[in-house]
């Protein structure tokens, strides 16, 4: 009697572990999932970073910026 208790006790342990182990599992791949989602992002961000980098940039040009004071000097 107290071996098969045992043995039933062992079985509900093992399965109980490898439901655990499955769902550690799956937790596990979910999260690298969403690693990978954001280090996609990520690199999208720092190339609209450049892109804005680059506009900023050009958009500041000293002779710009003098031709623009020129055009609008009566406004200013």
């Amino acid at each position: 009697m107290m071996r098969s208790l045992f043995y039933v006790l062992t079985a509900l342990a093992v399965i109980g572990l490898a439901f655990w182990a499955y769902h550690e599992n799956y937790k596990t791949q979910e999260a690298q999932a969403r690693a990978e989602h954001l280090q996609q992002q990520i690199g999208l961000e720092r190339q609209r970073l450049r892109m804005l980098r680059a506009e900023w940039a050009y958009l500041n040009r000293p002779e710009r910026l003098r031709d623009l004071a020129e055009i609008n000097f009566d406004r200013l």
